[in-house]
């Protein structure tokens, strides 16, 4: 009892010393409090008062409530970012649904600005894939309706439903009429993993992370190594992956690093740090890697790309990655009874503490697939990325991605476009050689559009790779 009491004088006689000060402080403090609790009140209250006292009773017909409400979560938490939502108790089960690798639908990863869905990413072997839906693609309408002005959840609903039922997608765009795409829905369970020997080299493609991301990546390669002994190297395709688990990314980048740091991911806390590891042990010891990358490879796919650039244990091909590097939380509401609410947490960072978030992940040779392709990168109109979101999380380094500029190689006039694979081949060739550095570089493609849209700005010079320009989202008005 007397230590106890002890303690309470010690404590005591702290806050006398402190003196009165101190004590004003804590009282601008409490007071400040006060007031914000006062006015977060207030407009919880109006609120309310907006909902029955106006809405429900003057509106010009009859409304139910439980939308609204429903409505105004959705709104305030898009508000935030594009990735924040409020999910359903049907919304929440179809993203467990999609996650596990199992459902019904188009196979299409999209987003939404300002009620204009936008396609991030076909995944391989989908009725979206066949039918050529692409990166950038905009979705107006679905069986003649129109999705404008619906949320990711809402206009996903529009395109899901009975397996072996037609879709009509009506598709926008840039340089064509819009246009009607017809699709069978399928029960989508994505072949997350293809292999093949490309000559000496072996070929692994990971379309998406999955729960079964690492297990089938792993399952490829030692396949490819129990085949060919003595393969010189390996091509890990990551292009138009959107992503996915979190846990999965750690996995797949940790079959080729010997433990270390993989990525980190900071909150609001600076000094709240979760670092995640590759647990050690000898994986493809000795064989080279080039991993390809564009402006598809999203989030737990452009981790798993840093990760490998950062230690140095591949280097980097195609075009910067699409910048996606936040942290989503899923919070269930009453075990998910209520849905639940998805918020972004915190930013991923490479080893070497470069923010994903916004800038994405710049190749070591940038190379574009197409000659169109290569004009579309110089063509501020083209540009799509995690930076085009009006409210897109920042990088919180300071650094902006980099703007429209003209590529470091497109393939040239006398190559195939459509029977070969332009960035596979300088992938290749990077092998061959054993680093970018000594492969042979092509020679420059024709700066039109670039030189164009960089006078037009009035700087009088084309923006090169990796120097920072303003994304279309960033300039100022």
């Amino acid at each position: 009892m007397a230590l106890v009491m002890k303690k309470y004088m010690l404590i005591g006689v702290s806050a006398f010393v402190l003196g009165a000060g101190t004590m004003a402080y804590v009282s601008q403090q409490a007071a400040a409090q006060s007031e914000s609790a006062s006015t977060d009140y207030h407009m919880l209250r109006l609120y309310g008062d907006v909902l029955e006292s106006i809405v429900d009773r003057d509106y010009v017909a009859p409304v139910d409530n439980k939308k609204l409400i429903v409505a105004s979560l959705k709104g305030m938490l898009t508000s935030l970012d594009p990735h924040s939502d409020y999910l359903t108790p049907e919304d929440y089960q179809e993203m467990q649904d999609q996650t596990r690798g199992e459902y019904g639908g188009l196979g299409i990863e999209i987003s939404s600005e300002d009620g204009v869905v936008k396609v991030i990413s076909p995944i391989d072997g989908t009725p979206a894939s066949r039918a050529g839906i692409k990166p950038g693609d905009y979705i107006t309408a679905v069986n003649g309706q129109s999705i404008l002005g619906l949320s990711v959840n809402d206009a996903v609903k529009q395109m899901r439903g009975k397996i072996g039922e037609p879709v009509t997608l009506t598709i926008a765009r840039d340089k064509t009429d819009p246009f009607d795409v017809k699709l069978v829905r399928e029960e989508i369970v994505p072949k997350s993993v293809t292999s093949r020997m490309e000559g000496d080299y072996g070929y692994v493609r990971l379309s998406s992370f999955t729960e079964r991301a690492t297990d089938d990546t792993k399952a490829a390669i030692e396949s490819l190594k129990a085949k060919n002994p003595h393969m010189k190297g390996l091509v890990f395709d990551l292009r138009n992956n959107p992503g996915g688990l979190l846990d999965q990314a750690v996995g797949v980048a940790g079959l080729f690093l010997d433990g270390g740091e993989i990525v980190s991911q900071r909150g609001r806390d600076p000094h709240d740090i979760e670092r995640y590891n590759a647990k050690p042990g000898v994986k493809l010891s000795g064989v080279p890697v080039v991993v390809l990358i564009n402006s598809g490879t999203a989030s737990a796919a452009e981790i798993v790309a840093g990760a490998l650039q950062d230690r140095h244990r591949a280097e980097i091909v195609g075009l910067t990655s699409f910048g996606k590097g936040s942290v989503q939380t899923v919070i269930p509401i009453r075990g998910g009874l209520d849905g639940a609410v998805k918020i972004t947490t915190a930013r991923y960072y490479t080893p070497s503490g470069r923010s994903i978030q916004r800038t994405g992940i710049q190749p070591d040779l940038e190379v574009a697939a197409t000659r169109e392709q290569a004009q579309e990168v110089a063509d501020e109109a083209f540009q799509f990325s995690e930076a085009s979101f009006k409210n897109a999380l920042s990088s919180d380094e300071g650094k902006a991605r980099v703007g429209p500029h003209e590529p470091a190689e497109e393939p040239p006039a006398a190559f195939d476009e459509k029977k070969g694979d332009f960035q596979l081949v300088r992938a290749l060739d990077v092998l061959k050689y054993g680093s970018v550095a000594n492969t042979p570089k092509m020679e420059k493609p024709k700066a039109t559009l670039a030189a164009a849209v960089a006078l037009h700005a009035g700087k009088g010079q084309v923006v090169k790779p990796g120097a920072t320009a303003p994304s279309p989202a960033e300039k100022p008005n």
